[in-house]
């Protein structure tokens, strides 16, 4: 019992190291993750796999620490929705990226956006000028979410290139 008690506290502690890390390298890296990123991602899982199981290596350590991180998920989104103060401190705001066809540069800036990165947003959505786009935002995901200037206000959603990714490795 002791040993799934320490799998616990480790899977718990890195479970909160990850969130803070998330939140402090920003929502961009969430979505819009080029090879490095994917890189990173996978060198951190492999890197924390022995902080959450220690020596324990079996099947039973491996799926104690998964249902452990499953757990803590659901708490914290609980929390997140419950506690407003919480969700402000822990989540980003969206993030107005271009408003009535005029770029927002200090935010795009701030954020680390390259134009590449937001023209290829709105060509995905079938825009090609971005003085045709009502609305383009950075959703608290970390996906662009764009309204054409359309009178029907046609709004699509932008997936970002991780799901392009999994997608072409899963084929």
């Amino acid at each position: 019992m002791e040993a799934y008690l320490d799998i616990i506290v480790r899977s718990s502690a890195v479970y909160i190291f990850m969130v803070v890390a998330l939140r402090i390298f920003g929502k961009k890296q969430l979505s819009q993750l080029n090879t490095a990123d994917v890189i990173l991602i996978l060198l951190i899982s492999n890197a924390v796999q022995n902080a959450m199981v220690g020596s324990d290596s079996s099947l039973s350590g491996g799926l104690a620490a998964a249902l452990v991180l499953f757990i803590i998920n659901f708490i914290f989104k609980k929390l997140l929705f419950k506690y407003k103060k919480l969700s402000n401190l822990l989540q980003d705001k969206p993030e107005i990226l271009i408003h009535n066809g005029k770029l927002e540069f200090d935010t795009l800036s701030r954020l680390g956006i390259t134009s590449d990165e937001l023209y290829e947003a709105i060509r995905e959505h079938g825009i090609e000028r971005y003085k045709d786009v009502k609305l383009a935002m950075l959703e608290i995901d970390g996906n662009i979410s764009v309204i054409s200037g359309d009178q029907n206000l046609r709004q699509t959603h932008h997936k970002r290139r991780i799901h392009k990714t999994l997608r072409n490795e899963n084929l």
